[in-house]
């Protein structure tokens, strides 16, 4: 479903920051930090404010529009018709390599039956050291 669609679904307007905004996630393919998405938005239509960026965020993620998920010291944003992925991240060479949704699925069960809560992993990273800095590669 489209952030478009979503937003009129659920009485939200759709102004043009909104929709650049939601355009700077869906047609750029990697996952975009707040940082960059303000470049594109002002590249695109100068004078928006940083803080309109933020809030639109905020609202896109409210709406499910967009998975916002924290990697290293700030967070980066997707477009929820990606589907939920995790992220392996090296902390030596900044490596990423993208993981398959189920492969936390025997976690959130382990969690929900230990503990009867029901945890989000939707879209998580993990850090750790890839294969290659593990070896001295």
């Amino acid at each position: 479903m489209s952030c478009v669609f979503t937003l009129k679904q659920k009485g939200l307007k759709l102004t043009p920051q909104r929709r650049l905004i939601a355009e700077a996630i869906h047609d750029i393919p990697n996952h975009l930090s707040a940082e960059e998405i303000i470049a594109y938005v002002q590249e695109k239509m100068p004078g928006v404010n940083k803080s309109t960026v933020y809030r639109t965020l905020e609202l896109l993620e409210g709406a499910g529009c967009v998975y916002r998920s924290r990697m290293d010291d700030g967070f980066v944003y997707h477009h929820a018709e990606e589907g939920h992925h995790h992220h392996l991240v090296c902390r030596n060479c900044g490596n990423t390599v993208d993981c398959d949704e189920d492969l936390l699925v025997s976690a959130e069960q382990a969690v929900a039956d230990r503990y009867g809560f029901q945890v989000d992993l939707k879209h998580v990273v993990i850090s750790g050291v890839c294969g290659g800095c593990a070896r001295g590669t």
